[in-house]
């Protein structure tokens, strides 16, 4: 998944400018304009890494000289204590654009480790991981970023690019049926996914030719007859509550994708650290 480089730009110069204001009071007292530095961003714990790039442009864009190595690419897994970015460049650049550069890159690291870890709890069954529009408001397209870096697949981005009908949509539309026939005829040509809440509406949803289903907060012992009525009829997906201790019997099931709203709202973001010395001549 690639980033558009104008988002980028615009969320690096906000993230900055909420952190510096009109200028870094302290660094400019102690630090003289003049001096170099180098710099190591290490992990304090095991790590996914996601967005060392955007890193980078934090620095860069205050430094525009600064030299940067990369150790690790996008999707590694790290253990405790390995490098992620080195750096050399002005004293008063790596001091300033510490703050939000870690907190970016320990932000979509966080939720990379914990898409992978959700990844790995489903194998060997292999159903898709998805994320889906619970995340920050203004960072969507970063923190979708980081669940595609570790593996995962990206749900819709908004409102716009894919039809998912909710439970509120049915209930303002009259029933299932009626609203998949209402999306058909307002978005041609558009696949059709319905949220279902038991097993009298994923019939009507499988009746009605949804091209896949949604099966929110399904109750534990109905999943297993939901995956044999809707068995190559429609995509099945699964989401609400799913937990590292509950997906891998979900995956068993045949799911063609579990949605899991908790990579983006509640991963922990990683534990990093970074280290400035002077540059010796």
């Amino acid at each position: 998944m690639a980033l558009p480089p104008h988002l980028l730009a615009r969320l690096v110069a906000e993230a900055l400018h909420e952190d510096l204001g009109p200028g870094d009071l302290t660094t400019r007292s102690i630090v003289p304009e003049g001096m170099e530095g180098a710099a190591v961003i290490r992990t304090r714990a095991p790590v996914v890494v996601a967005g060392a790039g955007i890193a980078i442009l934090v620095f860069r864009r205050l430094d525009p000289e600064l030299v940067v190595c990369a150790r690790a690419e996008e999707g590694a897994s790290l253990p405790a204590g390995a490098s992620v970015l080195e750096l050399r460049g002005r004293a008063r650049a790596l001091l300033s654009g510490e703050r939000t550069a870690l907190n970016l890159l320990g932000r979509l690291s966080g939720i990379a480790t914990l898409t992978r870890r959700f990844i790995e709890a489903a194998a060997p069954h292999r159903p898709e991981i998805s994320d889906t529009r619970k995340t920050t408001p203004t960072l969507r397209v970063v923190e979708k970023y980081a669940v595609a870096a570790a593996g995962g697949v990206n749900h819709r981005f908004g409102l716009w690019d894919a039809i998912l009908i909710k439970d509120n949509h049915v209930d303002l539309a009259g029933g299932v049926r009626q609203a998949i026939e209402r999306a058909r005829a307002g978005a041609e040509g558009m696949q059709v996914e319905v949220e279902v809440r038991d097993l009298r509406e994923l019939r009507e949803a499988l009746q009605a030719g949804a091209d896949a289903v949604l099966l929110d907060n399904f109750p534990p012992a109905s999943l297993a007859e939901a995956v044999n009525l809707a068995r190559g009829k429609a995509k099945l997906e699964v989401s609400g509550g799913v937990t590292l201790e509950t997906i891998p019997s979900i995956a068993a099931l045949g799911v063609d994708r579990i949605s899991i709203g908790a990579l983006t709202h509640s991963a922990a973001s990683a534990d990093l650290t970074m280290r400035i010395t002077t540059c010796r001549t």
